[in-house]
């Protein structure tokens, strides 16, 4: 378990999370991403943007 970084609230992870997954906060419904797995650091995760075909 690790502290969510939008609301401070904590955040339930599985045994063999990995960096670079994406997670969701069960108390305020932001979504993290896994930035470090040891000890796990957790961040906002990017928000997708679109291309334009480009």
């Amino acid at each position: 378990m690790t502290e969510c970084t939008e609301c401070g609230g904590d955040v339930d992870l599985h045994d063999d999370v990995e960096v670079g997954e994406i997670v969701d906060c069960a108390t305020c419904g932001a979504e993290l991403e896994v930035v470090g797995d040891d000890p796990v650091e957790l961040d906002t995760a990017p928000e997708l943007e679109e291309d334009w075909g480009e």
